[in-house]
């Protein structure tokens, strides 16, 4: 990795089921669509990864706090993450594996 790449802040899916177990208040934020959403969820603001360069203004978070991002997979959460950071956040995590990772633990 280059000096000027940015190294990308990841979360592993035991490191967020521990904190949420905890009663840990964690940021989460889920761009799956809203159908995926709505079928299973662990919580957190849903805004679609096809929605989200519209709706990234909207966020009511501050620039510092933790935000993890969340998808199935964990590559849509990784493109918003991106989005994320280009808009001044400076805490954002990726859900490495995403849902799935964390389904496997439970």
């Amino acid at each position: 990795m280059s000096p000027s790449n940015k190294k990308i802040d990841q979360i592993d899916a035991g490191t967020l089921l521990h904190r949420i177990k905890n009663g840990e208040h964690v940021n989460l934020l889920d761009v799956r669509e809203e159908i995926e959403y709505h079928t299973h969820n662990i919580g957190g603001k849903n805004i679609p990864l096809s929605q989200f360069d519209k709706l990234v203004k909207q966020l009511n978070y501050n620039k510092t706090d933790e935000i993890i991002v969340i998808c199935k997979a964990g590559l849509r959460s990784q493109t918003a993450q991106s989005v994320l950071i280009q808009n001044g956040y400076q805490n954002v995590k990726n859900l490495t594996g995403g849902l799935i990772a964390l389904h496997k633990l439970k």
